[in-house]
C-alpha cells in the first residue's frame, strides 16, 4: 500500500501542484491540505481518492504559486479607506493629532496587501484543474504501488520456495529421530538398577509417546497452506492482502507445532530457518492491498 504520485498542471500563470503518499493501514484514512480558496473541491478530491485507493494511509498535499515566480500583489484599498476612517475618527474623538505620514501608518496595518494566490475568488476552471491534477496524481501513486506490488510478488515467490526447500528437509531426520527417542528411553531405563519392567507396557508406553510426538499431521497442513498461499498471490481478483496474512499466521502455527515436537536439535533447527523465513514474509504482506 505504500506509494506516491504527483502531478502538476499550469492555468492562468498559476501552478497547480498535487502530491499523494499512501502507507500502510488497515482501512482508508485521508489527510487533506489545500489553500483556503480550494476548500470547496475538498469533498470532492476526499470522494475521488476513495474510489482510487482501498485502504492505507493517505495525505493529500495541494499548493498554488505563480507559474513564473512572480506573484502579482494589489493594495487592498477598501481596508485602507476603513483604516484612515478609523484612524481619523479616532483623533476626533480622544483629541491626538493625526499621522504625519499616512502612508507609512496605514501600510503598517494588517491585511492591506493582498496577493492572486490569497484570493477567495477562484474561477470553476481553476477548481477542476485542481481535481484533474488529483486524478493524475492518483493514477501515478497506483501505477508506483502496481510496480511495487510485481517486486513483492517475486519476493513472496522466493520465500516460498526456500520454505518449500527447507520443509523438504524435514524427511530425511523423521525416522532417525523416532529411533534415537526410542533407544534413549530404553538406555536411560537401563541405567536404573533393581527396576523391573514389563517389556510389553514399555512397548505400548513407547507407542503412544511416539504417536504424541508425531508431525505428519502438521506436514500436511504446512504444505496445504503453502499451496493455498501460492494460489492466493496468483488469484485475479484484488484485497488478498488480508488472506494471504491469514494464510502465513497458520503456516507459522503449524511450523511452530513441529517445532515443540521435535525433540531433535537438527529438526529444530530446520523450524528456526523456516521461521526466519515467514518472518520476513509477514513484515511485507502488509504492503499487501
Amino acid at each position: 500500500m505504500t506509494g506516491f504520485g504527483k502531478a502538476v498542471k499550469e492555468f492562468n500563470h498559476k501552478k497547480i501542484t498535487v502530491e499523494i503518499k499512501s502507507l500502510n493501514s488497515k482501512q482508508l484514512d485521508a489527510a487533506v491540505r489545500l489553500p483556503q480558496p480550494y476548500r470547496s473541491v475538498e469533498l470532492d478530491l476526499r470522494t475521488r481518492v476513495a474510489q482510487h485507493l482501498q485502504r492505507g494511509k493517505v495525505d493529500v498535499f495541494v499548493t498554488s504559486e505563480s507559474a513564473d515566480g512572480v506573484v502579482p500583489v494589489h493594495l487592498n484599498l477598501e481596508q485602507l479607506k476603513l483604516y484612515k476612517q478609523q484612524i481619523e475618527l479616532m483623533s476626533q474623538e480622544l483629541g491626538l493629532a493625526q499621522p504625519a505620514d499616512w502612508h507609512q501608518t496605514l501600510l503598517r496595518m494588517p491585511d492591506v496587501l493582498k496577493t492572486d494566490n490569497n484570493t477567495d475568488d477562484v474561477a470553476d476552471d481553476e477548481l477542476q484543474m485542481v481535481l484533474n491534477a488529483t486524478d493524475e496524481a492518483l493514477r501515478a501513486l497506483n501505477e508506483f504501488r502496481a510496480q511495487e506490488g510485481h517486486r513483492l510478488e517475486q519476493f513472496f515467490e522466493e520465500k516460498i520456495a526456500a520454505i518449500q526447500q527447507i520443509f523438504g528437509e524435514v524427511e530425511q531426520y523423521e525416522t532417525s529421530r523416532v529411533e534415537r527417542i526410542k533407544a534413549r528411553i530404553i538406555d536411560s531405563l537401563a541405567k536404573l538398577d533393581g527396576v523391573e519392567y514389563d517389556n510389553n507396557r514399555l512397548e505400548q508406553e513407547l507407542i503412544f509417546y511416539i504417536e504424541k510426538l508425531d508431525i505428519t499431521e502438521e506436514k500436511i497442513r504446512l504444505q496445504n497452506h503453502i499451496n493455498y498461499f501460492l494460489e492466493t498471490l496468483h488469484a485475479s481478483e484484488p484485497g488478498q492482502g488480508k488472506k494471504l496474512g491469514f494464510i502465513s499466521q497458520e503456516m507459522g502455527r503449524e511450523i511452530n507445532t513441529m517445532g515443540s515436537k521435535a525433540n531433535q536439535a537438527e529438526l529444530q533447527q530446520v523450524v528456526v530457518r523456516m521461521k526466519d523465513q515467514l518472518e520476513q514474509i509477514k513484515e511485507q504482506v502488509l504492503n499487501v492491498l
